[in-house]
């Protein structure tokens, strides 16, 4: 009976761990985004980096769209080699803080 009881206190405590949401906020990402100025911010920039890719601008982007992008970047679903380097380096706090700050851009 013991042993059901631990079961049913950790699945709850899992519960409630998985249901928390991370909440992006724009502040915090001020000193996070310096790793995208250099590209991002520059309009018509294209790297070269192993090829010639079209860099978008991030301001004014969907927060959802920023946050499935730098997470298809970190599983490498999305290929390109400094883009995971970066998102790699990133947790999902981090992801959420710069998605609520580059979708607040105009």
């Amino acid at each position: 009976m013991k042993k059901l009881f631990a079961l049913l206190a950790l699945a709850s405590v899992a519960n409630v761990a998985v249901s928390a949401e991370i909440v992006g906020d724009a502040k915090a990402a001020v000193n996070k985004v310096a790793m995208c100025i250099g590209c991002h911010a520059i309009g018509g920039y294209k790297s070269s980096f192993p090829e010639v890719y079209q860099v978008p601008m991030l301001g004014g982007q969907s927060e959802k769209y920023i946050i499935s992008a730098l997470h298809a970047y970190k599983k490498g679903d999305r290929n390109h080699p400094s883009m995971h380097g970066i998102a790699a380096s990133m947790s999902d706090q981090d992801i959420a803080d710069v998605a609520a700050y580059y979708s607040q851009q105009k």
